[in-house]
């Protein structure tokens, strides 16, 4: 009986195990095709000015001008770089963690500060996209979704292992907050959301 309950809990272990990082592996791929994309039309940009880009489909859907903002070289270089660098990372873990290899504390609080971090920078990108620059970058669009799961996925993990080592109770609260997938509803509904307040801005814009 207690063999049978340990296979059955092992098992649940390994389809989370599963699920978070194969969610790491999906959409830092998807991150990493998008930053490259973005980079080759960078270089587009930088040989000819009036260069039409894939990317850009009209007023609002137009990668070309959000490339030409200040916002587009926060840190001084173009922000595509810092996926070129960053997502292989998140694939790397995603690989290890698919192989359970079991991460030290350090290395899961710091993968958790670095995809939090550059998951605001993205939304911090996304919200001056809508607000302040009026203009959408479509990759970026991509970039910020796929941060966004990559930010859900990574926390969910650490959560379930408790690595930022709760109390028992607390723990057993938020294990079973997971294991009842409020957190994917939470996810959802923030999309859901960010998609409302692209359409509030832009309305029919987006599609002439």
């Amino acid at each position: 009986m207690f063999s049978k309950l340990f296979a059955k809990q092992g098992q649940v272990e390994d389809s989370s195990r599963r699920w978070i990082f194969g969610t790491l592996l999906a959409f830092g791929t998807i991150g990493l095709i998008a930053s490259f994309v973005l980079a080759v039309e960078e270089f587009h940009l930088l040989q000819n000015p009036n260069a039409e880009l894939t990317c850009s489909f009209n007023l609002v859907l137009n990668c070309a001008t959000v490339m030409q903002t200040p916002q587009a070289t926060a840190f001084g270089f173009p922000n595509m770089f810092i996926g070129l660098v960053g997502f292989p990372l998140v694939i790397m873990i995603a690989l290890l963690g698919l192989s359970k290899i079991t991460f030290p504390r350090w290395f899961l609080i710091g993968a958790e500060v670095g995809v939090v971090f550059w998951t605001l920078f993205a939304y911090w990108l996304f919200l001056s996209s809508i607000y302040v620059i009026e203009v959408l970058c479509p990759w970026c669009l991509v970039v910020t979704f796929s941060m966004t799961m990559l930010a859900a996925a990574i926390t969910r993990y650490n959560l379930l292992h408790n690595t930022f080592r709760f109390d028992k109770k607390m723990h057993k609260k938020v294990t079973h907050f997971l294991k009842k997938d409020f957190d994917k509803l939470i996810v959802a509904s923030w999309i859901v959301v960010m998609i409302a307040l692209v359409f509030a801005k832009f309305g029919e814009s987006l599609f002439l």
